[in-house]
């Protein structure tokens, strides 16, 4: 029975005293430090730099130019506002939409090809 509780709970043993295990310890700070780093140039510096071409994206907008929204559709900006444009989607259809759900602008002439 007892070799049994053996196998299931192994058996407390003293440990040295010392200083024998400060090696580990510099281990295993390092392995969370490693782990930041990567996440941080893995996925927080592309998503930063990302948005950050957005919002230069976004304020460059301009009468004229052809987007493509969030949703999908392609039109051209007709009027912008602070906020919003106006973009018109095909002969007198025209939309309102924030300027943030402007996903990327498209090169002149896409628009006229796809009516």
């Amino acid at each position: 029975m007892e070799s049994i509780l053996n196998l299931l709970i192994p058996p407390a043993s003293a440990q040295a005293a010392g200083g024998a295990g400060g090696g580990m310890g510099l281990l295993n700070l390092l392995f969370p430090i490693i782990l930041i780093g990567a996440f941080y140039f893995l996925l927080i510096r592309p998503q930063t730099k990302r948005a950050k071409e957005h919002k230069q994206m976004v304020d460059a907008l301009k009468k004229g130019d052809e987007i493509v929204s969030g949703g999908g559709m392609l039109g051209r900006i007709t009027e912008v506002g602070e906020n919003f444009v106006q973009v018109e989607l095909a002969e007198n259809v025209q939309i309102r939409i924030q300027k943030q759900a402007i996903s990327s602008l498209m090169p002149k002439g896409t628009y006229k090809g796809s009516l």
